[in-house]
């Protein structure tokens, strides 16, 4: 049976992250993995309704952290877990480094209340942390950003944010990236798209978790 992997993709609205998914699952399924590929918040029927709530409704930055964990232990329960479990790869559109770079960096929100709320959800029955196995940070200048998503869709209580938000949210991933180096995998999201696109295959192959790019 094959061992189960968990890859996060993370980067600041209009990075480009979710533009790549596709062909890293492609690539993992040419490779023999069953592929799930889910997204936070949401991925389970609860978690997307907790989605709905956090993307439209006004809150204090502690409602909206308590709801992002909420939504997460119902993700992990229900879906990351089991996946794992089975030893399918599970690909997750942000996890909790998101949480630390737009609750934490972004709202301001007490990073060590962050870490605390990080280890009661995130403690598996057996005692380990569950973390990603290996996270792309799509790493992309916040006026950059902003300019792709200018006309791109009406923005949501995220994305309408300030372009200091933004920074913030950008450094706060940078500061996460420096302190795990080993599980981050920084992309240069500025650059052409298929350039990004080959920079994202290079690491699962120099890791071996593929041996065949899709066409």
């Amino acid at each position: 049976m094959q061992t189960g992997l968990f890859i996060s993709f993370e980067g600041i609205d209009g990075a480009g992250k979710s533009s790549h998914i596709q062909a890293v699952a492609d690539a993992l399924r040419l490779s023999g993995r069953h592929v799930v590929h889910t997204r936070e918040p949401g991925g389970t029927p609860l978690a997307e309704k907790i989605r709905d709530v956090l993307l439209h409704d006004a809150m204090d930055p502690m409602t909206e952290a308590l709801l992002v964990f909420a939504a997460r232990r119902d993700h992990l329960q229900q879906v990351i877990e089991p996946a794992l479990a089975r030893g399918d790869v599970v690909l997750c559109d942000r996890f909790t480094d998101a949480t630390f770079a737009y609750q934490g960096g972004g709202r301001g929100f007490d990073l060590q209340v962050l870490s605390q709320l990080e280890q009661w959800v995130q403690t598996m029955s057996d005692g380990h942390l569950r973390q990603p196995h290996l996270t792309l940070w799509f790493s992309l200048e916040p006026h950059i950003a902003a300019q792709r998503l200018a006309s791109a869709r009406v923005p949501d209580r995220f994305e309408s944010q300030p372009l200091v938000f933004f920074q913030q949210v950008h450094q706060a991933y940078a500061e996460r990236a420096k302190a795990e180096p080993a599980r981050f995998a920084t992309i240069q999201a500025a650059a052409d798209f298929n350039d990004v696109r080959a920079s994202v295959l290079t690491q699962l192959e120099q890791r071996g978790y593929v041996s065949a790019r899709p066409l």
